[in-house]
């Protein structure tokens, strides 16, 4: 299983989105290696929970620009972020015993997920917002 890798279609064209995203691919990066690699539950749930809390977060703000915006597209915004939410609680919820399903998955719903939000939603709030706070 390859890691994620940040590709140029990742970007919406603000530097500090981009490595708020970059953060995030790398979280992913990092629990699916500890899965793999074999350590510890406890090791693999706090990376996995790091990865939740941040992705949370993430959404969180980016929901307060969207409403503090007026943003027209919000509600199909964060019913994206829900769905990505979802399939992730999924893959915390699966067999520990099936390591390297649970690796791959984690790796390849994330990454299809990334391709098409930063460049669908993402990318249009931020033409639309412009910079701003992060």
């Amino acid at each position: 299983m390859a890691p994620i890798a940040w590709k140029p279609q990742y970007s919406v064209g603000d530097p500090a989105v981009d490595h708020e995203h970059r953060e995030l691919v790398d979280l992913v990066n990092t629990a699916a290696a500890a899965i793999l690699d074999g350590r510890p539950d406890a090791d693999i749930e706090r990376c996995l929970g790091d990865l939740m809390r941040a992705i949370t977060a993430h959404f969180a703000h980016e929901e307060t620009q969207m409403k503090r915006a007026g943003y027209a597209q919000y509600q199909p915004h964060k019913d994206d972020h829900e769905r990505l939410l979802d399939s992730l609680r999924d893959i915390m919820d699966s067999d520990p015993a099936d390591r390297n399903v649970t690796a791959e998955r984690l790796t390849e719903v994330l990454e299809a997920w990334f391709i098409d939000h930063f460049r669908t939603h993402d990318a249009r709030l931020h033409r639309q917002l412009g910079p701003h706070d992060h």
